[in-house]
């Protein structure tokens, strides 16, 4: 079935192949590389046009970032609240009892860590200031920061105007 013309044949084709590919990313680098401080005749090369991304304004803190989280939380939509609460459902529950987290009736000015029965982790447990919104906002933005070594798996919601609307949904629970 295979002879020694066959095999040569495949042989070819492969290194033939390997050939034409090698030369397509030759002339691609040459026609697509300015050459980095490379020039004609020992001339630098300067870059014809930028393209500005953004990425240095993003290394910098945003002085105007838009309202502050208290002027969003005084106008905070208590129905919008319950909406985004669906995402903490899983684990958290309003109706007095435990779940995979503590419940979250009155959590808003309850003491942190507070809960009877709720096994907290050490990190939750070691603070009793009580959960004002102010504390809630910057929790629910990045809860593993906010309190090393919590138990909460949930990466935190990004937007303000969520976290807003659901500590105001949870400050109208009982």
């Amino acid at each position: 079935m295979f002879d020694t013309m066959t095999l040569t044949k495949a042989t070819g084709a492969v290194c033939g192949s390997l050939l034409v590919y090698l030369f397509i990313s030759w002339a691609g680098e040459a026609l697509y590389t300015t050459g980095a401080g490379e020039g004609h005749g020992g001339e630098e090369v300067a870059q014809a046009y930028t393209i500005d991304t953004g990425a240095d304004e993003a290394a910098a803190p945003a002085a105007d970032a838009g309202p502050s989280f208290d002027v969003i939380y005084a106008s905070a939509d208590v129905g919008a609240g319950e909406k985004v609460f669906n995402k903490c459902k899983a684990c958290h529950k309003v109706d007095g009892g435990d779940g995979t987290g503590p419940h979250l009736n009155g959590v808003v000015g309850r003491a942190r860590g507070s809960v009877a029965g709720f096994g907290y982790s050490s990190g939750m447990a070691s603070v009793n200031d009580p959960w004002t919104p102010e504390h809630l906002e910057e929790f629910l933005l990045n809860p593993k920061s906010y309190v090393a070594g919590t138990k909460m798996g949930f990466a935190g919601l990004p937007k303000v105007e969520d976290r807003a609307n659901v500590i105001a949904y949870l400050a109208s629970m009982p």
